[in-house]
């Protein structure tokens, strides 16, 4: 580039001249365009703002699950605690990399040897060291509490309040909460180990601070309840005067130097009292990874689709630029100008409104296990991080959208500007669309032949390569749309169905712009919906042909004694009966070459008239030789996936570490009803923190009733009766997220709405120039209101095919590999997203141009 000198010569101007020109060039056409585009600006402001929103509530949801904590209640009071390690590893080499370890939590309490007691007193600064095991227990009205020692009441501190500690094994000290009349020297009914049997209250207690109420016994009776007088559930160390925490800490870890005990302080003392909550928060972790990862690829989506279509409407001016000699440099620096001039203050309102979205996510999963904390930094950083990211996203688009003009010569531009189609995909969109829709359907058919997690990876895959195929080839799609539905449109429609057709077959790039956005909320919502009620529906049919039991015992909360299934088993007229337990497992294996621990309930049954209680629908083996202690029945999708049958060996972790290699008696086909994997109810029970049963399962004779039942169990206290249902059958039940589901499919299928109608009205607003030419030529208002009301109809139906077809293929793929059916989503929650979608279609088109299709309006439109 040249300019003239002083002397009348031509000079080159330096590189820093050449950008200096571009920048105020591009700098002034971007403040022209921002005060003449207004509303096109005001789609892309509002889909960043919503962008933002959503990114930054999810970052806030996230973040204060990070740095959760289980709360301080029973080791108030105590420095320091130190307890066997919950976290185990798993190391392996994937293939062609270096070695990696997955971590998981243990769900039952590991053991610390009682010998670490007398080390802990050894160490330096330590005042009190107090061996800590607890017991459940109900009282009478089935009320549960927890049994400790008195001893460790120093650690909450608990401090009496009346009477005196106890010194015998009948006596019991009593939580004031518990107490509800009972007073000194009276008696109180406790059911732990057996029959519910009366104990003298010697004294009253209460703590300084809330808690699981607690009931006190001298500390040799705890240590024979709990059943494991080589082991204590933690140790809580009192420091002395002017000892520190941090020293204490040093002090402790010296004197124990083994990996396998962990000395906590601070808010992760919580840890030692809630074995769950960290498992709990990495599951959690996992679950909001994947959905933010949806998020995230909704939002550039969106962000890219309104871009896009702002960009689109204003070609002709583009193209003008163009043609009188703008540079495409100085195009696209324009049209980024303009973006970001609307995209900061746009993601600064994202923030602002992502602090109470985030707050509602938040209290979705609290819980009071693991309340999540509110740091105020956390309300500072999560959404500031969103809010550049949508930012940096934004720039980019932009400057790919105006290519339709900046990569044409000047004398071309105008031309191609005033085409039926600017801007029409070019071989390396239409390339790029191809191969995600192959990466789409492959991944489908690969989810067809894998099982569990693979299958449920790759059914994800496959929407996501779908959505995405949809959104590069979304021109195309619109062409064979128009001409599958545009010939009916036609013929049936009359003068308002012609033009309907005729606008949206010229106009394929605009129609593929608006199905875009239809098709990603109809597909999204689909997909986390239907997934879980099809894996519900395939989990309670299971269950349901597994259950031939036909009473059950519930137990109160803190469960029924071993002993009871027995006197129910030994009952006249029972059948069979077996206790049931319900547990975890740790299986370590690979995925795709990489560690994997995945935590699978299981349950414990007794295999004496197994058959007569439950039916897993067993193919191979003989369940009846689930006995001993190293025996396991298992489900044939993981047997499969593991390689096993009857007679294989399987390795696996016990809910409290112990490593076991059982051998498999029994494959069964009815694991989605009963679990994975079941075991010995004995077996199980001895690496179980609190082994009672969860329920008794009963069968009675042909001619007996549930009298003989109640008679056997009336030495126990809590107990219910009823009709044995497929639940009862069940595996423990995860963590119930249906709640954080709904919400979060509800934020993100809303924002998702949002983008529909702002696409669409963006869209409508560049037609005001036809539809006011339509309204000059003659063609009548009622006319223009059918037209519009076919297009709507249109688009909403086409939406709602395709994005129910690629919903479809992951489905199907995941509904047969994992549960062995069809996808099923239920009739009233499909009807709610077609018309949700529906009227968010006819919120984009039709308000917005009725005020230009009505009588004069028309004549003083003004263009964008």
């Amino acid at each position: 580039m040249t300019s003239t000198a002083e002397n009348g010569a031509p000079r080159t101007r330096t590189p820093k001249e050449t950008r200096q020109g571009i920048r105020r060039a591009s700098v002034f056409l971007a403040a022209r365009s921002l005060k003449a585009h207004r509303r096109a600006w005001a789609a892309v402001f509002a889909a960043v703002a919503l962008a933002g929103t959503l990114l930054g509530a999810f970052a806030i949801v996230i973040g204060s699950l990070l740095v959760a904590q289980p709360p301080v209640e029973r080791y108030g009071a105590a420095d320091a605690v130190v307890a066997a390690n919950q976290r185990i590893s798993y190391t392996a080499k994937p293939w062609g990399s270096k070695p990696k370890t997955a971590t998981a939590y243990l769900p039952e309490r590991a053991g610390l040897s009682r010998a670490v007691l007398a080390e802990v007193r050894g160490a330096h600064g330590v005042a009190r060291a107090v061996a800590d095991d607890s017991v459940p227990l109900t009282l009478p009205g089935g009320r549960p509490a927890v049994g400790r020692s008195w001893p460790s009441a120093a650690l909450t501190p608990y401090g009496l309040t009346a009477g005196r500690a106890p010194t015998g094994p009948d006596e019991v000290v009593l939580d004031t909460a518990l107490a509800h009349g009972v007073r000194v020297g009276g008696t109180v009914r406790l059911q732990i180990d057996g029959p519910a049997r009366p104990y003298t209250v010697s004294g009253l207690a209460s703590a300084h601070r809330s808690g699981s109420p607690a009931v006190f016994f001298t500390e040799h009776r705890l240590s024979a309840l709990a059943g494991h007088p080589g082991t204590v559930d933690a140790i809580g160390v009192i420091a002395e005067p002017g000892v520190s925490t941090g020293a204490l800490h040093d002090s402790l870890r010296a004197a124990l130097p083994d990996g396998s005990v962990r000395v906590l302080t601070g808010a992760g003392r919580g840890v030692a009292e809630q074995l769950g909550a960290l498992g709990d928060r990495d599951d959690l972790l996992a679950l909001l990874a994947s959905i933010a990862s949806t998020v995230v690829m909704v939002a550039l989506l969106v962000i890219a689709a309104t871009i896009s279509q702002a960009v689109y409407q204003r070609l002709p001016g583009l193209a003008l630029l163009r043609a009188v000699g703008a540079t495409p440099r100085q195009l696209r620096a324009a049209v980024g100008h303009e973006v970001m001039r609307v995209a900061p203050a746009a993601a600064g309102a994202g923030a602002v409104g992502s602090v109470p979205l985030g707050l509602l996510l938040r209290h979705q999963l609290t819980s009071a296990s693991l309340p999540l904390p509110a740091p105020p930094w956390l309300f500072l950083a999560a959404p500031l991080a969103a809010a550049v990211l949508v930012v940096a996203a934004a720039r980019p688009v932009a400057a790919l959208a105006a290519r339709a003009v900046t990569a044409v010569r000047p004398a071309e531009a105008m031309s191609s500007a005033a085409s039926a189609e600017p801007g029409e995909p070019g071989r390396f969109r239409l390339g790029a669309g191809l191969v995600m829709a192959v990466v789409g359907f492959g991944a489908a058919g690969t989810a067809t032949l894998q099982s569990g997690q693979l299958a449920a990876a790759a059914a994800s895959t496959s929407a996501l390569g779908l959505v995405v195929a949809v959104a590069l080839l979304s021109p195309a799609i619109a062409r064979t749309v128009t001409r599958v539905l545009g010939a009916p449109l036609r013929r049936s429609g009359g003068p308002a169905g012609f033009l309907a057709a005729s606008a949206l077959t010229a106009h394929a790039r605009r129609l593929g712009a608006a199905l875009t956005p239809i098709v990603l909320v109809v597909a999204f919502v689909c997909v986390q919906l239907s997934a879980g009620t099809t894996l519900e529906r395939a989990t309670d049919a299971g269950a349901a042909a597994a259950v031939r039991a036909g009473l059950t015992v519930d137990g109160p909360p803190a469960g029924l004694p071993v002993g009871a299934a027995t006197a129910v088993r030994h009952a006249p007229g029972v059948r069979a009966a077996t206790g049931v337990l319900h547990s975890t497992v740790v299986l370590a294996h690979r995925s795709a070459g990489d560690p994997v621990l995945d935590r699978v309930p299981v349950q414990g049954v007794t295999a004496e008239g197994l058959t007569s209680l439950l039916d897993p629908g067993v193919t191979a083996g003989d369940p009846a030789r689930l006995t001993g202690r190293d025996t396991v029945a298992v489900g044939k999708d993981r047997a499969d996936e593991l390689g096993v049958r009857p007679g294989s060996t399987v390795r696996l972790r016990y809910g409290d570490g112990t490593e076991a290699r059982l051998r498999v008696v029994a494959v069964y086909e009815r694991a989605l009803g009963v679990g994975d994997f079941l075991l010995p109810h004995d077996q199980l029970a001895a690496h179980m923190s609190a082994p009672r049963d969860h329920h008794i399962l009963v069968a009675l004779d042909v001619t007996s009733d549930a009298d003989a039942v109640r008679a056997a169990l009336a030495p126990y206290t809590g107990f219910r009766l009823r009709a044995t249902a497929a639940a009862d059958v069940r595996p423990v039940p995860a963590p119930d997220r249906q709640g954080l589901l709904v919400v979060g499919v509800g934020v993100i299928g809303g924002f998702t709405v949002l983008s529909v109608i702002s696409t669409l009205v963006l869209i409508t607003v560049g037609r005001r120039p036809e539809l006011a030419l339509l309204r000059l030529i003659g063609a009548r208002r009622s006319q223009l209101v059918r037209m519009l009301m076919a297009e709507t109809a249109l688009i909403a139906v086409a939406g709602l095919l395709i994005g129910t077809v690629v919903a479809a293929v992951p489905l199907v793929a995941f509904g047969l590999s994992v549960a062995g059916t069809l996808p099923y989503l239920p009739p009233a929650q499909y009807a709610v997203i077609a018309l949700t979608v529906t009227v968010a279609a006819a919120a984009g088109t039709l308000v917005p141009a009725l005020w230009t299709a009505a009588g004069r309006a028309a004549l003083k439109h003004r263009t964008d």
